[in-house]
């Protein structure tokens, strides 16, 4: 048995980021990751929030010495001319003035091994193992988590505090220590993607036109595609679709993918006049989800552990990035005895990380439900603050009167209060369905997906 402050469960970018900024309070975490780095994974655009971050954590240097390629705006292709737009990166300034940004595209295998050696090198102690279960106390209240090591051996680590960043593994949650877990949105939707070389980018100076944007593409309501460009060469594509389309088609991984890149977009069609794939073809779940209550005594769920929306805005690695820079100060408040005997001690911390993903939910159904309306706003009445909501700049100064506006148009209304022990209280005309069943079991479809689709 080993005893430490703070263990962090997963050690992809939340944790890292995690553990850095709690090096900086003078903790020193355990980081307990059972992938072997550098690992495949996508998730490739940043977006405007994530580089002050990186810059903050000292990282900006060697983000350039990478030669990541250098993101100035996102562009959209509808189905027509009126919904075809950009937004810039943007950053704002100590008076809230607009300015100028960039951030970056990146291979997740290297910058996330990079930001796991980074917290190592630090001074964090990542223990190569498996998560198998948590420690639990008197009342409930997490004690730490048993490992299951690299020899088979099982080895408690006992904590003051767990932070789970175990992404759409949600650990915490399917071990049932949070609230209940319920589908979202966005529940019946599955991505197919690969990698390719030879595809047309764009060749202009200007911000918009940068070639190393990301670009995306759409059809119809939840039919769109990624591309996003990974080097000189080689650009990450992928397509999202509902996965009853996809198995009403009948056909491969590959011979799908191929013919949708074909097919869902007059312009992405032009982009890509001789598709050649230099990666497999993967699938993975698109299934949303929320978590009630991920936090408590003894334990914060960060980013996609607590809360999985949609991946077309790019929102989830720069999420789950500030809300580890938010978390760490209440972390050491709590090791030094804040609010320890209060069954909700990060209560106030899931209210405001759960009025940032409401709105981050508001964009993306906005998009979907009224893409014209959306298109208007992003390129003319309401630029500067659809300019923030797709940086990510959703815990400040909101909601703004553009997100108000979306929640008008949905018939949504978005009030959160305390309430007891629990954080929140359900969103009248949300989309949040606690009707429907809970979605424990580690043999769901969230987790097992390519299973589900059967032998293609």
């Amino acid at each position: 048995m080993e005893r430490h402050d703070v263990v962090i469960v997963g050690g992809g970018p939340a944790g890292a980021v995690s553990a850095m900024y709690l090096l900086r309070h003078g903790i020193r975490p355990v980081i307990i990751e059972q992938e072997t780095f550098p690992r495949y994974h996508i998730g490739e655009s940043m977006i405007g929030e994530t580089a002050p971050i990186l810059k903050d954590l000292g990282l900006e240097e060697e983000m350039l010495r990478r030669r990541h390629p250098v993101k100035r705006a996102g562009k959209i292709f509808g189905t027509s001319e009126q919904s075809c737009w950009y937004i810039p990166v943007a950053g704002r300034d100590a008076d809230w003035n607009l300015f100028e940004a960039s951030t970056w595209q990146v291979r997740r295998s290297g910058f996330d091994e990079m930001m796991l050696k980074t917290a190592r090198d630090r001074g964090a102690v990542v223990i190569p193992g498996q998560a198998t279960k948590p420690l639990l106390g008197d009342g409930g209240a997490v004690r730490g988590v048993q490992v299951k090591l690299a020899d088979g051996g099982f080895v408690d680590f006992q904590s003051e505090l767990l932070l789970d960043c175990s992404g759409q593994a949600t650990f915490l949650a399917n071990a049932g220590v949070t609230g209940p877990k319920y589908l979202g949105t966005y529940d019946k939707q599955i991505a197919i993607f690969s990698q390719v070389v030879g595809a047309i980018r764009d060749s202009g100076s200007t911000v918009g036109d940068d070639p190393n944007n990301t670009v995306l593409f759409y059809r119809e309501k939840y039919h769109w595609c990624w591309f996003i460009p990974l080097d000189a060469e080689v650009t990450s594509i992928g397509v999202v679709i509902p996965a009853a389309y996809f198995l009403s088609r009948r056909e491969s991984k590959r011979d799908f993918l191929v013919r949708e890149l074909h097919a869902l977009n007059p312009e992405l069609t032009r982009r890509l006049p001789e598709i050649k794939l230099v990666e497999d073809v993967h699938v993975i779940p698109n299934y949303s989800y929320q978590v009630r209550r991920f936090s408590g005594k003894g334990f914060i769920c960060i980013g996609d552990a607590h809360r999985f929306i949609d991946p077309f805005f790019s929102f989830g690695m720069t999420m789950s990035m500030k809300e580890a820079r938010f978390a760490a100060p209440l972390v050491r408040a709590y090791l030094e005895g804040r609010d320890r005997d209060t069954p909700s001690p990060f209560a106030e911390h899931e209210l405001f990380c759960e009025r940032a993903i409401d709105i981050l939910e508001d964009t993306i159904d906005m998009l979907w439900e009224h893409p014209l309306a959306f298109a208007v706003f992003a390129q003319h009445r309401h630029r500067d603050p659809m300019t923030d909501l797709l940086a990510g700049r959703v815990h400040e100064r909101q909601p703004s009167e553009l997100v108000r506006v979306f929640r008008r148009m949905l018939g949504r209304e978005r009030e959160r209060e305390l309430v007891g022990a629990d954080s929140c209280s359900v969103p009248v005309g949300s989309r949040f369905h606690p009707e429907r069943a809970t979605i424990w079991e580690a043999n769901s479809q969230v987790a097992t997906t390519e299973a589900w689709l059967g032998p293609r």
